[in-house]
């Protein structure tokens, strides 16, 4: 199973800010939408990642004054990415190994959507689910 079968389960909203966008609009943003990060895109390419460690980090090692920098001055650079074809498991390795919890996805370099770690753990799960499923159905059965 790939990163495209959770994009198709997912649909396509992408949102994502530019690199001049003020730390506390891009804060205010995943507040009301209620995600962790954004991907950080310009000129059709993905900057970098904007999460709310990012802004946790500096905060605690600023103040409050990064709320007024630029998202580029403080995101996480260079993206890390994956592409539609990338197997699940490929993915879940390298969120672990890399310590992150959303990934863009790219197609030619542009993005296309992006995974978390949730949406990874939750495709497993329902997978084994569905696996435990039919072999319970497959014993009544016999």
């Amino acid at each position: 199973m790939t990163i495209a079968a959770i994009l198709q389960a997912k649909g396509g909203d992408i949102v994502s800010v530019g690199p001049d966008r003020r730390v506390s609009d891009v804060v205010k943003l995943l507040a009301e939408r209620r995600i962790g990060a954004v991907p950080v895109i310009s000129g059709g390419k993905v900057e970098g990642v904007f999460s709310e460690r990012d802004v946790i980090y500096r905060l605690a090692s600023e103040g409050p004054s990064v709320l007024d920098r630029k998202v580029s001055e403080i995101m996480t650079s260079p993206a890390v990415t994956v592409e539609r074809g990338t197997p699940i498991l490929s993915a879940l390795a390298m969120m672990t190994k890399r310590r992150i919890r959303h990934l863009p996805v790219v197609d030619g370099g542009a993005v296309v959507g992006v995974v978390s770690i949730g949406d990874l753990v939750k495709l497993r799960i329902d997978r084994i689910e569905a696996e435990a499923d039919a072999m319970r159905h497959y014993i009544a059965g016999n």
